[in-house]
This record gives C-alpha cells, structure tokens and sequence, in this order.
C-alpha cells in the first residue's frame, strides 16, 4: 500500500473547530494557528493508512527541529495511567531530554514504527557515527475500528510523515495516527492547540497535540453530551483498551523537571472533558522545550503556563472530537462524530444557566 501524506483538507471541507463555534476555553490568547506548530521549530506530518472497511490508521510526527543525539532538547513525561505502550520512557525520565521526533501511531504497530525512526534518524546528517539512540514512539489502541492485527503501519508510513512534517496549520480529525480512534463516545483523531501566556521573563508560547482514544462521558462548559443524547445513536464501546497521548511543546525556559510537572498537568486536562481513566486506558503526556541553556524560570513562576496547558489541552480534545467524522470500521462497527450544532447548544445551554449570565 502507498503511503498516503495527508496535508490540511481543502478549504471549504474542514469542520469547524471548538473557536470557530464560539467556545472558548479559557483568557490566555491562542497562538497564530491554535496549534503545536506555534511554537517556533516545532512541525508536524501526517500519513494517513486506509483500506476500507478494515483498516484505518497511521501515523503521527511530532518534529523539534533541535532535537538530536548530539544536542538533545529537555523534556520530562507524565504517566496518568501506565497501561499503554509509551517507548523511550525510560531513557527520558532518567536524562531529562529528547533526542528524536515523537511519533504517534496505533498499539501493534509501536515497535515497527520505532524501528523505522531510528533507520530515519542514522540517516540525518550527523548521526554518521550514532552507537546509540532513544526513539520515542507513543500509541493508542484502534482496534475497534480498525483491524489492529494487521500491523499496518509500515517503514514507508513513517517516513512518509517524518519528510513531509510542516509548520503552520496542522490536519485534525481523521489523520495520522488519529485516524482510528474514539473518545467519549464519539468518533475522535488528533486535535491541537496553542496559548501565549505572560511569564515573569516574558510572553512565551506553549502548544500541545492530543491522540485522543478514551473512555467517559463528554463536558464541555459543565454540561455532559453523549451520542444517545445527541441523537446519533448509542454511545461507542468504552475505550478501555484505549489510551491518549498528549505531547506539549513550549519555548518557555524550562528544565526537565519543570517539564514534568507540565506533563502532569497536561494529563489532569483530560478531567476536564470528562475522562474515565480506566484501568486499560494508557494516559501519557510527553513535555519538551525548544530552548536549552540559561537559567530556568523560577517555579513560582509557572502558574500562567500551567493554566495555559490545561486550557489547551481541553481545547485540543474537542478538536479532535469537532474535525473527525462517523467512521463505519472493522467488523462493521459504527461510531458517529459529534455534531457541531448539538455541542454548540449544549455551551449555549451552559453559559445561560451560569450565575449572572
């Protein structure tokens, strides 16, 4: 099968996104695109696999354009819930630093997605002499809607998505690595977002991406929305053998440590949409900065950046949710996308019903 690089949907064809009705999550202004890409050196590919009804999946390039084995970027990570299949862990935790692309991609396909990006990364220029190296590759389970077995995802995909990552506008939805999920009950994908919150060194900006494959029930603004109550059918089966990837960005001055604790609150985000965090869902945010040396901002600090990553990521999730459309998959399994106009009168409802509205 060809690899299929999937770059933004023409214009005229992309669904609304949480901004573009009217929901705002959040004071701290957005970045120029609402997304990862935001954040100065940061790019993102695509390749979408499909072979209906049976198979839809992919895979997802986070891309820091400093980040190498001779010059590592900082970065920390956070384990909501550990069932999941998150490679690099390890070597991250202990050092503090990233030194490949994050990829995204379907459960069963991690190792061969891992294989193919070290292949890539011995290839770049500089890398000649590499002995050792750490890819960091994160996955979600598609199974319910795409035949997981299949391992489709192969060495062409990966690269595929590496070569053609890009800054500026990022596809949400039904891409990449997203292009089998379900969240809440909803057909889900990648959603991303960005903020440009005021430090004490000055503004700065941070951008997050989601993976979104999770079990709860929606909120959006206070108000719970399943597809029963939408009226587009009974709720998708519980993502319990799910999982959601979240990777932060941010340009910010920041050690790995402070990292960390960004990936934590980018974990505690999901809550906010109504996660269930259950036992077969693998919950991990991965947090790394682009600029290395100089003193890091002080810890107290950080309070309008973690507020940011909080809003970002809830923001990031309904994005997902709002571009990805009814997908009818393996084994003749349907799950419906959430319709804009019933989350837009669900916040309507919402903002009318609050004190003082």
């Amino acid at each position: 099968m060809e690899p299929l690089p999937h770059p933004q949907p023409p214009p005229g064809t992309a669904r609304r996104r949480a901004r573009d009705l009217g929901i705002i999550i959040g004071p701290t202004a957005t970045g120029p695109f609402d997304a990862i890409t935001d954040v100065p050196g940061v790019r993102v590919g695509h390749t979408t696999v499909r072979r209906p009804p049976d198979v839809h999946s992919g895979v997802t390039a986070i891309v820091p354009d400093l980040a190498g084995p001779h010059a590592p970027v900082p970065a920390g990570v956070f384990t909501g819930n550990g069932y999941g299949k998150l490679l690099g862990t390890t070597q991250l935790s202990e050092l503090g630093t990233l030194e490949t692309p994050v990829l995204l991609t379907s459960t069963l396909s991690a190792f061969r997605v891992a294989d193919a990006l070290v292949g890539w990364m011995l290839q770049r220029p500089g890398c000649e002499g590499v002995q050792s190296l750490n890819p960091v590759v994160g996955e979600c389970n598609d199974g319910l809607l795409s035949d997981i077995r299949a391992r489709p995802v192969h060495e062409e995909h990966v690269r595929a998505a590496l070569d053609a990552a890009s800054g500026g506008p990022v596809a949400e939805g039904c891409v990449g690595a997203g292009t089998g999920t379900v969240a809440l009950g909803f057909k889900a994908g990648i959603g991303t977002a960005s903020r440009t919150p005021e430090l004490a060194d000055g503004g700065c900006t941070v951008g997050v991406l989601v993976q979104a494959n999770f079990g709860g029930t929606l909120r959006v603004l206070g108000r719970t929305l399943t597809p029963r109550s939408a009226g587009v059918g009974a709720p998708a089966p519980a993502a319990d053998t799910g999982s959601c990837m979240i990777v932060v960005a941010t340009d910010a001055r920041l050690d790995a440590r402070q990292l960390t604790r960004v990936a934590r609150r980018a974990v505690f985000a999901l809550a906010r949409t109504g996660a269930a965090y259950s036992h077969g869902s693998g919950d991990y945010a991965i947090a790394f900065g682009t600029r290395a040396g100089g003193a890091p901002v002080a810890d107290a600090a950080l309070g309008p950046l973690f507020e940011a990553v909080l809003d970002a990521v809830e923001e990031a999730v309904l994005n997902s949710l709002l571009a990805a459309t009814t997908t009818t998959g393996f084994g003749g399994r349907t799950v419906p996308a959430l319709p804009a106009d019933l989350l837009l009168a669900a916040a309507g409802r919402a903002h009318r019903e609050r004190p003082g509205s």
